[in-house]
């Protein structure tokens, strides 16, 4: 039962970097499109509107901030020393950041090609696309464990509904 508690500690704190790039830009975004309004082959935008330089800057901005608090904090805490099942380093806070960027914008990408506008919902894609990315740009640097990976996967889709949910009564009680 510790094993699993330390597990599912691990895999929160481990990915929490990615959840931060990943809701940075909606609060910090807008302005220059990435894909600077350019469009594909097929005539339809690459990337579209939603996803901004100033967004995907503070992403990453965010995502790594997070990373090296985490870090410092992993330095200091012997709870977290004795209970993460992974060393939390600058570098992985990085990786994890830029692979949540990496992965929405290549989302955003694939919906572009499917015809969807800004802001359609994609199924399940929504919730893990900044997850794979993230994932994989880890691997380099502290892979995770196969128990870690399929925890972040299977909590992912339901903190990301909450978060939304959450955001959306927020921004209702501030319109009233």
């Amino acid at each position: 039962m510790i094993e699993i508690i330390s597990s599912i500690i691990s895999a929160l704190y481990f990915i929490f970097p990615a959840y931060c790039a990943n809701a940075a830009p909606l609060i910090l975004g807008g302005g220059i499109p990435l894909d600077w309004g350019r469009n594909f082959v097929d005539g339809k935008p690459i990337l579209g509107s939603h996803k901004t330089v100033r967004g995907f800057l503070a992403g990453l901005a965010a995502g790594f901030s997070v990373g090296l608090i985490q870090f410092i904090m992993f330095q200091s805490n012997e709870f977290l020393q004795k209970t993460l099942l992974f060393q939390p380093s600058v570098q992985l806070g990085l990786m994890l950041s830029l692979g949540a960027m990496i992965g929405d914008s290549l989302e955003s990408f694939f919906k572009r090609r499917l015809g969807l506008q800004p802001g359609a919902s994609l199924l399940i894609a929504d919730q893990l696309d900044f997850v794979v990315g993230a994932l994989l740009l880890s691997l380099p640097v502290s892979p995770p464990s196969l128990l870690m990976v399929m925890i972040i996967i299977l909590i992912t889709p339901p903190i990301h509904i909450l978060s939304n949910f959450l955001g959306d009564l927020l921004r209702r009680k501030r319109l009233s």
